[in-house]
């Protein structure tokens, strides 16, 4: 039984892993995370001249708000896009989590960056002589909000490992005859086994796209398997291992002619 359904095979994941011992990135996917932490890079390094563009003109009077505004929306704007692009290139080529700091920084160095970004200067607005008691609130509230946000945009609440990409490859694998092939959708929670699951079979489904879990990963950042194609799964290996084990107890047990 399959989809009615138009199902789209990802590029680069024509042929299926068979095994899968430790995740591995392809050479494709490292290049594409090595392009966006590059862009991430220089974004934050123009963020970080914004910044301190913002605390030259905090420390020379008079102060013009407006311009030191206009230089905290612009810091704010480049944290946060280099964040994204930070974490989008984490779920193409994710660390190690043995190594608990480098895992730690590499996960989470969009919301470090945006410490760096902004707390300087906010602490900067808070000590200057140059700025009356208003104008302190005003600009050290702009710029601990712009904290907050790029923090918050910046942090990775669910950051992907190798371990986790090779312990949830291998479950499919397990579960699906030793191949590494999930089916998803453009606005699904989940990946599938079955290309006709329910789930995905839907009025509401245009198009289910079919590749490997880390393929899941990079397009749609889905960690979780669906519950019913799982079950289904195990159901059908454990009726093919009876029926194998029925049938070689009838041949071990027939009398010889």
């Amino acid at each position: 039984m399959t989809t009615k359904k138009k199902v789209t095979r990802i590029e680069g994941s024509e042929d299926f892993p068979k095994s899968t011992k430790t995740f591995v990135p392809t050479a494709e996917a490292k290049s594409k995370a090595t392009n966006l932490r590059v862009i991430a890079g220089v974004l934050w390094f123009l963020a970080i001249a914004a910044q301190v563009g913002a605390i030259i003109m905090v420390l020379r009077p008079p102060v013009v708000m407006l311009w030191v505004i206009v230089l905290i929306v612009i810091d704010l704007i480049l944290a946060i896009t280099g964040g994204i692009l930070w974490k989008k290139s984490n779920r193409l080529d994710p660390a190690l989590e043995k190594n608990k700091f480098k895992f730690f920084m590499q996960s989470q160095l969009g919301m470090v960056i945006a410490v760096i970004a902004f707390l300087p200067l906010v602490v900067v607005i808070l000590t200057s002589k140059n700025l009356d008691g208003k104008q302190k609130g005003i600009l050290g509230a702009i710029a601990g909000v712009a904290l907050l946000i790029a923090g918050v945009v910046g942090t990775d609440f669910n950051p992907p490992s190798v371990e986790q990409y090779t312990e949830e490859a291998n479950r499919v694998e397990w579960l699906n005859g030793g191949v590494d092939n999930v089916y998803w959708t453009k606005s699904g929670k989940v990946y599938h086994l079955y290309n006709d699951c329910s789930y995905i079979n839907t009025s509401r489904t245009d198009e289910i796209f079919e590749g490997t879990v880390a393929g899941a990963h990079e397009h749609k950042n889905i960690t979780s398997l669906c519950n019913r194609c799982e079950s289904r799964a195990i159901k059908e290996r454990e009726l093919n291992e009876s029926e194998y084990v029925s049938t070689r107890e009838t041949t071990e047990t027939a009398p010889e002619e």
